[in-house]
């Protein structure tokens, strides 16, 4: 396995990104910083710390989907590509989030990774392979094509998929990504009828969803 998914001492990313934030001091936290604080660890904690806001049911700002979803497009296509680590082009590592939001949406999601991270452990280990690490940058990529779609249910499946993937990938369990894959298509599934068929249509077939929309 290459390094840039582990550091030399196993830590829960769930610890990593508590940290990584907790060291930050000003009002707003760039892009770019966080870029610097995780990009040792990889391609699998940038995803989570980016698609954290999609999955948490608390209200952010609005733009925030936005400026975190483009990370994960570029993100994907360089695991798609077999780049070694991550790049971030300075225009976007310019653009900032709220230090207090980034630092709820840490601190709500935490306990919940904690518990998943319980269960996870080597296995299928077909993501230690070029071929399996660029299977899994093309799934993120559809998934974050579907999360930046600016209409309400076609983010948050899809990125509890790319959330879970990032998972799996960061302990190398193959199992809990192809977790992910499912809940991931589960979500494109979502926003696919949502753009053919319209959010009332979809909320009339499943009300359930009717409180699953974009922050």
């Amino acid at each position: 396995m290459r390094r840039r998914f582990f550091g030399r001492k196993r830590v829960a990313a769930s610890e990593i990104l508590e940290q990584a934030v907790g060291r930050q001091t000003a009002d707003r936290v760039t892009v770019g910083e966080l870029l610097s604080a995780l990009h040792e660890r990889g391609f699998g904690l940038l995803m989570m710390v980016f698609v954290l806001p999609n999955c948490v049911p608390i209200p952010v700002p609005p733009g925030v989907s936005t400026v975190v979803s483009i990370p994960l497009i570029f993100l994907a296509v360089q695991m798609l590509i077999g780049l070694e680590s991550p790049w971030l082009p300075k225009w976007l590592q310019k653009k900032s989030i709220n230090r207090l939001t980034l630092a709820k949406v840490i601190s709500v999601a935490s306990p919940k990774l904690k518990k998943i991270e319980l269960f996870l452990k080597p296995r299928l280990s077909f993501a230690s392979s070029t071929t399996g690490e660029r299977i899994i940058g093309l799934f993120w990529l559809i998934f974050a094509i579907s999360i930046a779609v600016p209409l309400p249910m076609t983010n948050f499946i899809p990125g509890v998929g790319t959330l879970v993937m990032s998972l799996g990938l960061l302990s190398k369990d193959g199992a809990t990504i192809i977790i992910g894959i499912l809940i991931g298509l589960a979500g494109v599934t979502l926003t696919i009828m949502v753009l053919y068929l319209g959010v009332e249509a979809v909320l009339a077939l499943f009300p359930f969803f009717s409180s699953v929309s974009n922050p």
